[in-house]
């Protein structure tokens, strides 16, 4: 048996022998004076601190934005114009096409302003500033041992927080808690209704190689859309109008083309949206074993339906397009998840760091007394939630949101019972109107055919693969009745349910009757899926709080462990920025993978029997004149795009990829396969971001659709940035200069 003392050394050398890379992180704005300023010099950023995020004057922060809290766009014209990805702005191309406008497969260009398209329900928040509040909070949370009223105490002085903030503004502001709740920030934003449709290349630019080539490098793929934010006349956020503006931005990004080289300097901005970087061995077990391959297995089965009928029928192929790009997206990405943990062997590095924290707690009394429980707290807390991993899982993808008219029925159902209590008059004959309108809206988003082909693959999938005492009651009482004829059963359903047929649906508003909603099929499975869903977490609530109390204290832990090591806190979709380089990797023994792809790839790919892989007719031509104009590479190829080390992750989609002078040269829109198990484990030799080269994007904006009125728009910039040993050649004071404003920043607690 090795002594305690050896223990602790190797304990100790294991941490201190992890160095925080600079290209590993996704680090709050205002944090990044915290990093060694001279490092990201001699990577390549010529930006200080504040020039990067500042609250009184300008900055690079002031560009970007968060795109409908799932993606992120960034600025890009004095004229609000902005740039994010195609599959970000996939919904509202879809929701604006038509049998006979078909932008999603022809693509979209607006020649002028009032050529844009709205889009109702889209947004675009600003982020104002952000404050510092874990004193405020941890105030108020001494002496509460008990780890759910914790978080609700956090909860409600949060709120206060935020409320004060936001108060005789027009201003929203939220407080996030970071470091598994050992501290807190609180973020203002001003955000932007009115956001229209500028351009989009067809899908097959936009898509380009669609499934079989999603989270893989070598990639080309023009992975980009345009919007233009608009205001009031008086600036400030409005409601869409004709009598609207463009956007006067505080900044906007300058374009440069001059092309990249590998090891450029990049840095990406934007508002990743979670990733379990501190996730234990217990965690990576369980989502190995369980929960991966379930999610896997029923989103397999979804996009076999959808598939389909998709097949069959343009209008239903544009309809679910959206729907069946983000089933498919995460379909893949736990398989890719699943095979990298495994390759990686990330459960067993975890636990390395666990043998040496708990090695580390237990040597000291005090350290043990705070610390030493963490891990076995963790560790029976997903002991306690195995049996019920799958069972939940399916309640969520095969139940709530396995069908659309399960949780619409849901829903509206409960917005039904508030109208039928309502005494008769103006008002409930408004809330009439509103109902009728709402349930018009819900049907042209679904096709009923499509709908009931998914209700019958989801219920079959649950009642063979789920325990029966974790089923929703109506799948316990029909028992195996239906098996194998699960088709019958879903005919049965909307057959008869009012939440399945639009006329049936709105001839109930207009005469409501409480017998209908008692013998309603569709609102049975709706509650008793939700009676699955509160009961389920309800009965692991103890074992959640168990783990978030081992979490939040191994987390404490960890930074106390090793005090000289800067920790990033994990994604939560607020404003983050990472810093990288261009980079080629080698992804297995003998291959090596360049950092950039170009049009004579794309080419090779090319099949017109996948539309997967089909080349619009004009971008050959442009190809085989090798009309690339501008925005060639000076080696005369058209680059389409490239890989970074930069650490993003879902939400990040659509970040700007920006050099040393804070210049766009790149749109960031996937990963790599090599390093899908990235969100729990950065894998820093393989790890990448695929962007999209800002030329190609330039290029089939101008030379492919025409649109030159929208380059006009813009700032381009044609030289690169200078290197740090040629400034330090031809302009020695302006670096010397740059370190000491950068030195004398102080730095933020």
């Amino acid at each position: 048996m090795i002594k305690k003392c050896t223990v602790l050394a190797l304990a100790l050398a294991l941490i201190s022998s992890l160095p925080l890379k600079a290209d590993e992180g996704m680090w709050l704005p205002m944090l990044i004076k915290r990093l060694n300023q001279r490092d990201l010099q001699e990577m390549g950023l010529q930006l200080t601190p504040e020039e990067i995020y500042s609250v009184n004057n300008s900055s690079l922060k002031d560009a970007i934005v968060s795109m409908g809290g799932f993606c992120t766009g960034e600025i890009i014209s004095s004229n609000g114009l902005m740039l994010t990805n195609h599959h970000c702005g996939y919904d509202a191309i879809r929701t604006n096409s038509s049998v006979e406008h078909d932008y999603l497969t022809d693509g979209f260009w607006a020649k002028s302003l009032d050529q844009e398209l709205p889009n109702e329900g889209l947004y675009v928040s600003f982020l104002v500033r952000m404050e510092d509040v874990t004193e405020r909070v941890l105030s108020e949370l001494e002496g509460i041992e008990d780890e759910a009223q914790r978080q609700a105490k956090a909860s409600e002085v949060g709120t206060m927080i935020a409320e004060e903030a936001q108060a005789g503004t027009h201003y929203t502001a939220q407080v996030k808690s970071f470091y598994k709740g050992n501290e807190f920030y609180m973020f203002v934003y001003e955000t932007f209704t009115d956001v229209r449709l500028v351009g989009a290349p067809p899908s097959s630019i936009g898509k380009y190689g669609g499934d079989t080539d999603n989270w893989m490098w070598p990639r080309q793929t023009g992975d980009f859309s345009l919007f233009r934010v608009y205001t009031g006349p008086d600036g400030k956020p409005a409601e869409y109008s004709t009598d609207n503006v463009p956007l006067k931005p505080k900044h906007h990004l300058p374009v440069n083309i001059a092309g990249i080289e590998d090891g450029d300097f990049t840095m990406t901005f934007g508002y990743p949206g979670s990733t379990d970087r501190y996730l234990t061995s217990y965690g990576v077990d369980q989502a190995l074993e369980k929960k991966n391959p379930t999610i896997v297995e029923i989103r397999d089965a979804k996009l076999a339906a959808l598939r389909k009928d998709m097949k069959e029928s343009d209008a239903v192929r544009i309809m679910y397009a959206s729907k069946y790009a983000q089933i498919a997206n995460y379909w893949k990405y736990f398989i890719g998840q699943t095979e990298q943990l495994k390759r990686l062997n990330v459960a067993d590095q975890k636990r390395e760091l666990e043998a040496a924290f708990q090695a580390w707690a237990d040597a000291d009394p005090n350290r043990k007394a705070k610390y030493g429980e963490a891990l076995s707290m963790i560790k029976q807390g997903y002991a306690d939630t195995d049996a019920r991993v799958i069972g939940n899982t399916y309640v969520v993808e095969a139940g709530l949101l396995g069908a659309d008219a399960i949780l619409f029925t849901f829903r509206f159902n409960r917005r039904l019972d508030a109208y039928m209590q309502m005494e008769e008059g103006a008002e409930k004959d408004a809330v009439k109107a509103e109902l009728i309108e709402a349930a018009k809206q819900h049907f042209t988003e679904v096709n009923v055919p499509t709908d009931m082909s998914l209700f019958a693959v989801t219920n079959e999938l649950y009642s063979k693969n789920v325990e029966t005492d974790q089923q929703p009651q109506y799948l316990q009482d029909l028992g195996d009745k239906y098996e194998g004829k699960w088709d019958d059963y879903a005919e049965k359903v909307y057959d008869q349910s009012i939440f399945t047929n639009e006329e049936r649906l709105i001839a109930f508003i207009e005469k409501p009757k409480a017998k209908t909603l008692e013998k309603d099929m569709m609102i049975q499975v709706a509650n008793d899926l939700f009676t699955v869903y509160r009961g389920s977490a309800q009965a692991s609530a103890g074992a959640e709080a168990m783990m978030d109390k081992g979490n939040r204290l191994f987390q404490a832990g960890l930074i106390e462990m090793n005090p000289d090591k800067d920790f990033y806190p994990d994604a939560n979709s607020t404003m983050r920025a990472s810093f990288g380089n261009v980079k080629s990797y080698f992804p297995k023994d003998g291959v090596k993978y360049k950092y950039f792809t170009t049009m004579e790839g794309l080419m090779a790919k090319e099949d017109p029997n996948n539309d997967e892989f089909i080349v619009p007719a004009k971008l050959k031509e442009l190809y085989e004149a090798k009309d690339y104009g501008q925005y060639a590479d000076k080696d005369g190829t058209l680059h389409v795009n490239f890989i970074s080390t930069n650490d993003i992750t879902g939400g990040n989609s659509g970040s700007p990829v920006i050099n040393g002078n804070g210049e766009l040269i790149g749109l960031a829109f996937d990963g790599n396969w090599e390093a899908m198990s990235g969100d729990i484990n950065f894998e820093p030799s393989v790890q990448r971001t695929i962007s999209v080269d800002i030329r190609y994007v330039l290029f089939v904006v101008d030379k492919f659709a025409g649109a030159s009125n929208l380059i006009d728009e813009m700032t381009l910039v044609k030289e690169k940035p200078m290197k740090k040993a040629d400034m330090m050649t031809e302009h020695p004071e302006k670096v010397e200069k740059k370190v000491d404003e950068v030195e004398k920043t102080p730095v933020m607690n």
